[in-house]
């Protein structure tokens, strides 16, 4: 192994993910050298996460010595996902993979998977909380804060994902600065009458939602007036994205020429109303969505959208719980991940 390859794998070794541009400045080497050594370094487990590195094995590596507050072998870990219905999900199912496997690596198991229907279920809450043993707790996306609390006094270890709560390890990725992204690619194809679809989430303020406030910053950084009558508040609904496209496309008013979905999933079905109403995508209206799930690369045309590296969050939460149960984290911090954008034929010309 080349000495700048071992150089590497030590600065990932105390932080699992860097941008390209610091490991060119640790190493005093081009962007060039470093882009070629992380290609080389893939068989080790080093992988590239838009312009950051992201070594898989850090985690493990570090648990070669024993350390006190050891994460016991076979640890039981519980997962909470934000989602109603159903798992199968196709931005949540890559996090949940992560996690699983991530835990597997490092000798835990997956105790349970509940959703946010399973916590109205308040005796399945009481059997989470006082029935079974469990170690550490990993939520994706936040809970009610009633419950949250009460699993925070039960559960000794608990890391997030995507939710607001400094006392514990946080993953994330900057929604703000992702949905501003997706806007200003939409500027940059010459847009200026730009239209949002989401929801607002568990607070229930569409104002408070970080890719609703992206959307607005972006416009407002290129001096646009934000027209309220092009905001499609869905409420993370498909079937209310499509209704809510629909209704737009049949008033007598102007219309947006490109729209800014806070998910593929919206995205997706807001485009079949578009292409039902005889419109194409993106000549009459463009789109753009933000998650990168697999199907985004299906649709007609393909969507554009902002990639997050997802089954990377859950495996880095798995690693991140594992190290506080461990003691090798002392202190709560929070960890963004990097995002990039995707451009497909449904945004531009290609």
């Amino acid at each position: 192994m080349k000495s700048r390859h071992r150089d590497i794998l030590q600065l990932l070794r105390t932080k699992p993910i860097m941008k390209i541009h610091e490991l060119c400045e640790a190493l005093q080497v081009s962007e060039a050298t470093i882009r070629r050594d992380l290609t080389e370094l893939r068989k080790e487990g080093v992988e590239r996460i838009g312009g950051a590195a992201y070594w898989k094995h850090a985690g493990a590596d570090r648990r070669g010595a024993a350390q006190p507050g050891q994460a016991k072998s076979g640890a039981q870990i519980g997962c909470i996902v934000s989602v109603s219905r159903k798992l199968v999900h196709p931005y949540f199912s890559p996090i949940v993979e992560g996690i699983e496997k991530g835990l597997a690596s490092l000798g835990c198991s997956l105790a349970f998977l509940h959703n946010l229907d399973d916590l109205m279920d308040e005796s399945l809450v009481e059997a989470m909380l006082s029935e079974r043993k469990i170690d550490g707790l990993i939520v994706v996306e936040g809970v009610r804060p009633d419950i949250y609390e009460r699993l925070k006094q039960a559960i000794p270890f608990i890391v997030g994902i995507d939710i607001s709560d400094h006392t514990v390890p946080v993953i994330a990725y900057d929604r703000i600065g992702a949905a501003a992204s997706a806007v200003r690619h939409l500027l940059s194809q010459g847009h200026s009458r730009i239209g949002f679809i989401g929801g607002a989430g568990l607070s229930g303020d569409l104002d408070r939602e970080k890719r609703y406030r992206g959307y607005k910053h972006a416009l407002q950084e290129a001096g646009i007036a934000l027209n309220p009558d092009w905001v499609l508040n869905a409420d993370w609904d498909v079937n209310a994205s499509y209704a809510r496209m629909l209704e737009l496309l049949e008033r007598d008013a102007p219309l947006p020429t490109a729209m800014f979905a806070s998910s593929d999933m919206m995205a997706i079905s807001a485009m079949r109303a578009v292409t039902e109403k005889n419109m194409r995508i993106p000549e009459d209206m463009a789109f753009i969505g933000l998650d990168n799930i697999e199907i985004a690369q299906y649709t007609t045309p393909p969507l554009s959208s902002v990639h997050i590296p997802k089954y990377e969050m859950g495996d880095m939460a798995a690693k991140m719980l594992v190290g506080f149960m461990q003691g090798t984290y002392s202190l709560p911090f929070k960890l963004l991940m990097p995002y990039e954008i995707i451009v497909r034929q449904s945004s531009a010309h290609i």
